[in-house]
């Protein structure tokens, strides 16, 4: 008797925990899906995500890697920079939206073009998309930051 209570019990509780997982998976609806910011504040989001990719990417470009673990180092940060990119489509400008589209889908090409010049361990070809990054990174700064946050290779 013992038993089969027992058996009931942990029966129960296991129909209940599959239960509550199955409705939390259905619980994402397509509304919940979309894309949402986390952080409003642009100047916060630049200060978390980009900049400190965008410090280790300035020291790694300072000269041409002498090993895998280098260009690792510059794939990543320049992969993280061009994803990054997509996200600042996310968020509204003030005004000018279409210079605001302009300049991150212009980011995520530099970024993305950096990032497969560093697989193909093209040093040249990598610093002269790193400088074409940062010079738009510079034009969106200036326009929409008033000239504040210039960076330099």
């Amino acid at each position: 008797m013992k038993r089969l209570m027992l058996a009931t019990i942990i029966g129960i509780a296991v129909a209940v925990v599959a239960w509550h997982s199955a409705s939390e998976t259905r619980a994402v609806t397509a509304d919940k899906a979309a894309m949402a910011p986390v952080e409003s504040s642009m100047h916060e989001f630049m200060e978390y995500v980009f900049q400190p990719t965008y410090k280790r990417l300035k020291v790694n470009m300072a000269s041409a890697p002498s090993d895998n673990q280098g260009w690792k180092a510059i794939k990543s940060d320049a992969l993280i920079l061009a994803e990054a990119s997509n996200l600042i489509l996310l968020r509204k400008a003030d005004k000018n939206q279409a210079d605001w589209n302009a300049h991150g889908v212009h980011s995520r090409e530099y970024g993305g073009q950096l990032y497969r010049a560093a697989k193909a361990k093209d040093f040249a070809a990598a610093k002269k998309l790193y400088a074409q990054m940062l010079n738009q990174c510079n034009a969106c700064h200036k326009q929409f930051a008033t000239g504040k946050y210039q960076l330099a290779p």
